[in-house]
C-alpha cells in the first residue's frame, strides 16, 4: 500500500494544479453515457424478470437466486455511481439530459438524487477540512470523545464499526428519504398554521408566497422539495407495482438483500476514500483544496470487473482534483498524471478493514485517529 506523506508535512515537491493534464479529459461523451445506462439498466432489468421463475423452480434452479441477488447488487451500485456523475454534471455533456437521467437512478436507487447531489457537491467543496464536513458517519473530535462516559464510548465506538454499513446502509436508503418528506411536510404544516394562528383567515393570500420561500432542516430549495416529492411517489409507486408482481413477501426479501448490501457497499468505499492513516486531516485554518483532493482522497487497486461496476470511482484523487471529469476518462487521466500522483494513498481490498479504525479527528494535531489511540488519551485524560 503507498501512503501519503503526513498532512503536516509539505511534500518538497508540491505538484500545482496546473501540472495535472486535465481540461483535455473533461468533455463528456453522450454515446458512451447511453451505452453506459444501456448497460447498466437492461442487465438489471432482466435480473428482476428472472427472480419470480428461479424463484418457483426446483431446488437447484433455486440455489441461482443468489448469484442473481448479488449481480443486481452490484448493477445497483453501478447505477449509484452513474447518478453520483449525473450530479457533477460529467455523465452527459448537458444539464437537460445529466438531470432527468440523475432522477431516474436516483429512483433506481431510492434516494432522491438531487438534494443527494447538493450535499455531495458541500463535501467536495470542503474535502480534508474536518471542521465543516466529517463524512458520513458524522467523527467526533479527539476532545468530545474523550468527554463522553465510558458507556458513551463504547456505543460510539459500536456505531461506527464496519458491520453497521447494513443496518445504516438500509436506513440511508429505503428509510431516511421517507422519514425526511414525513417531517419536512411536518414543519411546513406547523410554520403555515403558526402564520393562520397570527394572522387568521387574512393570511390565507400569503400562504402560497410562504410556501415557495419555505426551508425546511430536510429541504434547502424548492427544488429540493419537488425532487423529495416526486421521487418518493416513483419509488413508493414502483414498490407496490413490483409487490403486486412478484408477491411482496418475494418482492420484499429480494430487495432488502440487494438494496441493504448495494448502500453498504457504496458506503463502504466512500469511507475507506477517505478515512485512512495520514489522511489530510486539515481544519479551517490552512485548509488547501489541492491538498484535500491529493492527500484526502484514495485511490483504489481493485480487480477490473469492481472498477466496472464501481464506474472507475477508484481513481479518486483525480475525481476531486476535477469533478466535471466523467467516470469513463477518469483512467485515463489518472494514468497521464500518474507520475504527480505517486505519493496519493493506494488501497486494496485488504486495506479496507484497517481504515474502518479511523473514527475520530484529532483538531490539535490535524490527523485521523483510530480507537485504539483515543483509548490510550483515555488513560491519561
Amino acid at each position: 500500500m503507498g501512503l501519503t506523506p503526513s498532512p503536516q508535512a509539505t511534500p518538497a515537491i508540491s505538484p500545482r494544479r496546473r501540472d495535472f493534464q486535465l481540461e483535455a479529459f473533461r468533455q463528456g461523451d453522450d454515446r458512451i453515457a447511453s451505452w453506459q445506462l444501456i448497460n447498466t439498466l437492461l442487465p438489471t432489468a432482466l435480473l428482476w424478470v428472472s427472480v419470480p421463475t428461479l424463484a418457483a423452480a426446483g431446488p437447484a434452479l433455486r440455489l441461482l437466486l443468489l448469484p442473481v441477488l448479488l449481480l443486481l447488487v452490484l448493477f445497483s451500485a453501478r447505477s449509484f455511481a452513474l447518478m453520483h456523475d449525473c450530479g457533477h454534471e460529467s455523465l452527459f455533456k448537458t444539464r437537460w439530459l445529466n438531470r432527468p437521467v440523475g432522477f431516474l437512478l436516483g429512483c433506481l436507487n431510492a434516494i432522491p438524487q438531487h438534494p443527494w447531489s447538493r450535499g455531495h457537491a458541500f463535501h467536495h467543496k470542503h474535502n480534508g477540512n474536518w471542521d465543516r464536513y466529517r463524512g458520513p458517519s458524522a467523527l467526533l473530535t479527539l476532545s468530545d470523545y474523550l468527554a463522553l462516559s465510558p458507556s458513551q464510548r463504547w456505543f460510539y465506538g459500536l456505531s461506527r464499526h464496519p458491520l453497521m454499513l447494513f443496518p445504516g446502509g438500509c436506513y440511508y436508503l429505503l428509510v431516511r428519504p421517507r422519514l425526511e418528506l414525513v417531517l419536512g411536510v411536518a414543519e411546513w404544516l406547523t410554520s403555515m398554521a403558526a402564520h393562520l394562528g397570527q394572522n387568521g383567515l387574512a393570511g390565507l393570500a400569503e400562504l402560497p408566497e410562504l410556501s415557495r420561500n419555505f426551508r425546511s432542516s430536510h429541504w434547502y430549495t424548492s427544488a429540493e422539495c419537488i425532487d423529495l416529492f416526486a421521487n418518493n411517489l416513483v419509488v413508493l409507486t414502483s414498490w407496490w407495482l413490483m409487490g403486486s408482481w412478484l408477491g411482496h413477501g418475494l418482492f420484499w426479501s429480494c430487495y432488502l438483500f440487494v438494496m441493504t448490501l448495494s448502500a453498504a457497499l457504496f458506503l463502504c468505499i466512500f469511507f475507506v476514500q477517505h478515512n485512512f492513516a495520514d489522511s489530510y486531516a486539515s481544519g479551517n485554518e490552512r485548509w488547501d483544496y489541492q491538498r484535500g483532493a491529493l492527500e484526502g482522497s484514495s485511490n483504489l487497486e481493485m480487480p477490473a470487473i469492481l472498477n466496472w461496476f464501481w464506474a472507475d470511482i477508484s481513481f479518486h484523487s483525480i475525481h476531486h482534483l476535477c469533478e466535471r471529469i466523467p467516470n469513463y476518462r477518469l483512467r485515463a487521466c489518472h494514468e497521464a498524471n500518474a507520475v504527480l500522483l505517486e505519493d496519493c494513498t493506494r488501497l486494496r481490498l485488504e486495506d479496507f478493514p484497517s481504515s474502518f479504525r479511523y473514527v475520530l479527528w484529532n483538531s490539535d494535531a490535524k490527523k485521523l485517529l483510530t480507537l485504539t489511540e483515543a483509548n490510550v488519551s483515555v488513560a491519561n485524560y
